[in-house]
């Protein structure tokens, strides 16, 4: 059994959301993921694993290829692999819990909208190349 307490785990920063692994366990992780207003997370999938959002408190807006959502307390996201998505938070801190299982844990980013420093590598530019986002 793992038992944590969202509250006491969360930890902030005001330049890049904070995503804290709290546990692993049978081919998946938990974490909690802690965002300041307007931070966005890279455009990215993860080809052989799902991953879940749970909305503790705060909110935002989850984008995929094909719809837009709202992200609210109390509602959750599924996101198959290699379904492409992102993060925009709302105005308010948000804590999220995210759940990862799978074969592989590996994310492919696409872009990162507010973040001009990043660029994508090699390896997720071929990824890509190979599976266009529908």
């Amino acid at each position: 059994m793992h038992v944590f307490s969202l509250e006491k785990e969360q930890e902030w920063n005001p330049k890049l959301h904070v995503e804290k692994i709290l546990g692993k366990e049978s081919g998946g992780d938990f974490t909690v993921a802690c965002w300041e207003p307007g931070q966005i997370s890279p455009h990215h999938c993860h080809p052989f694993a799902t991953e879940i959002y749970f909305c503790y408190s705060g909110g935002g807006t989850m984008h995929t290829p094909k719809e837009t959502v709202p992200v609210t307390p109390g509602s959750f996201v599924v996101h198959p692999p290699g379904e492409v998505h992102e993060y925009v938070n709302g105005p308010g801190r948000t804590l999220l819990f995210r759940v990862r299982y799978g074969d592989d844990m590996a994310t492919r980013a696409l872009a990162w909208r507010g973040n001009p420093d990043w660029t994508q590598s090699p390896e997720c530019a071929e990824y890509f190349r190979q599976h266009p986002p529908v």
